[in-house]
Formats: structure tokens, C-alpha cells, sequence
């Protein structure tokens, strides 16, 4: 009985590392992470990777949980599995900075929901182009891919191996990407929007008799959800190219630390 009892001991001792480890990505990572996602359904699949991933996660089986060595190798495995989602997270953060730019462009700031998926009220458009964010983000096997990543840092950074080639500045600096290529993507929006604003202003100047303000209020918002129609077809393609980039970013960071 105590060598069963010992077996068992060693092997839960053997999944606490990838369970934090995966516990701290799915709390970080989108969709996974977000408030809709009750933190029960995230224990439970942090619990099933972490016995899928036992084979590639044996090097820390031997270090003691409730040591000082445990109490570091568990926040080493929290800030590597944080970073991970996070950097996850840049993609969906660039979608909800761009459905702001495009509603406040357009006129539909004001049309606000209450948005179950981060607990908080958001605009119409920002949860729309997050819906199809998330459609995408199942329908290319995005969930496959983050288990990929997972045993890949298993890989890169064994427990107690430290997070050595994980540049946690340059993670926290990649955050001006999310403005640039939120910007990017609607800048075609804002610059139809201000050729139309600047044409209502000349009209304004040959007839100042005309109410242009509610007439050319509601025309720009006619004219934005036009170019709405046009602007979202191309989101889930720039989604897939940005989602690259965050794995060509993730995979040097792990070459990283493979070559220390």
C-alpha cells in the first residue's frame, strides 16, 4: 500500500508542472481565457493536457513541489505559460482595437452590449469581428495549435531549466504591433469616412442653408456600414497572417532557448 500510495505521490508530482504551465497559458490565451469560459471547464483541460503531455514533461518529476527549488520551478512555469497566451492574445487584441476604431469612425460607438466574453460592455462591432475571430480561430485548429505550442515549450524550456531565451521585454515592446496593425486595417475606413466628412463640409460652405449636420451624420454611418460589408471580409485572412506571425515570433523565442 505505501509503495502504491508512493507511485501515486511521484506522479502527481510528475503533472503539477505542466498542469500550471497549461493552467497559466488557457487563463492568458483568447477565447480559452476569456470570462465565458468558466474557470472549471479551463481546471479540466489543464488537467487532460497535463496527462497528455507526462512523456514531455518529465525532467521536473524529481524536483519537491513544496521546496523552495518547487516554489520557483512553479513561477518559472507560470511566467512561461502566461507569456505564451499572452502572446496569443495580441491577435484578438488587434481585432477589438480595430472594431473600436471602425465603430467610432462610423457612429456605432454609442451602440453598446454588454460582451460576455471578456465581462465587461463593448461595442457592436468589436464583438462582431470577435465572433468571427473565434470561428476562425476553431475552424483553422487553433486549439490543436496551442497544445503544439505547449509541448514544444516543454521542449525549449524544461522544468527547472529557468525561462532563459524568453525575452519578456521584447514580449511587453510586440504590444505596439497591436496598434499598428489595427491601424492599418482600418485605415481604408477612415480615409473614406474623412473624404466624405471633407465633401460635406464644401457642400456645408455652398448651401450653410442646409441642415448637413443629421442629413451627413446619417449618410456616414450608411456609407460605414458599406464599407463594413467590405472591410470584414478581409479580417479572417489578416487573423490567419497575424496568428503566423505570433508563431514565427513564439518559435525564436523557443529556439532560443533550446540553443541555451
Amino acid at each position: 500500500m505505501e509503495l502504491v500510495f508512493s507511485q501515486l505521490l511521484a506522479m502527481l508530482f510528475a503533472l503539477w508542472w505542466p498542469f500550471v504551465r497549461t493552467m497559466a497559458m488557457l487563463s492568458a490565451t483568447p477565447i480559452l481565457g476569456d470570462g465565458m469560459v468558466p474557470v472549471t471547464v479551463r481546471l479540466l483541460l489543464s488537467l487532460v493536457l497535463s496527462f497528455v503531455l507526462l512523456p514531455v514533461s518529465q525532467a521536473g518529476a524529481s524536483i519537491d513541489p513544496f521546496s523552495l527549488a518547487g516554489v520557483v520551478a512553479t513561477l518559472e512555469q507560470a511566467i512561461i505559460g502566461g507569456a505564451m497566451g499572452l502572446a496569443f492574445h495580441f491577435t484578438m487584441s488587434i481585432v477589438t482595437v480595430l472594431g473600436f476604431m471602425l465603430s467610432s469612425q462610423i457612429g456605432l460607438s454609442m451602440a453598446v452590449m454588454n460582451d460576455p466574453m471578456n465581462g465587461m460592455s463593448s461595442d457592436v462591432v468589436s464583438t462582431l469581428l470577435s465572433i468571427m475571430c473565434i470561428i476562425v480561430f476553431f475552424s483553422v485548429d487553433g486549439h490543436l495549435v496551442l497544445t503544439g505550442v505547449l509541448a514544444a515549450s516543454l521542449k525549449a524550456w524544461p522544468v527547472g531549466g529557468g525561462h532563459g531565451g524568453l525575452d519578456l521585454h521584447g514580449l511587453a515592446m510586440h504590444v505596439a504591433w497591436i496598434f499598428s496593425a489595427a491601424l492599418l486595417l482600418a485605415l481604408p475606413m477612415i480615409f473614406s469616412t474623412m473624404v466624405v466628412q471633407i465633401g460635406f463640409g464644401f457642400l456645408n460652405r455652398v448651401a450653410p442653408a442646409l441642415n448637413l449636420f443629421s442629413l451627413g451624420f446619417s449618410l456616414i454611418t450608411v456609407f460605414g456600414l458599406f464599407m463594413l460589408s467590405m472591410v470584414v471580409k478581409f479580417v479572417p485572412d489578416h487573423y490567419v497572417r497575424m496568428t503566423e506571425r505570433v508563431l514565427d515570433l513564439l518559435q525564436s523565442q523557443m529556439q532560443g532557448g533550446a540553443g541555451v
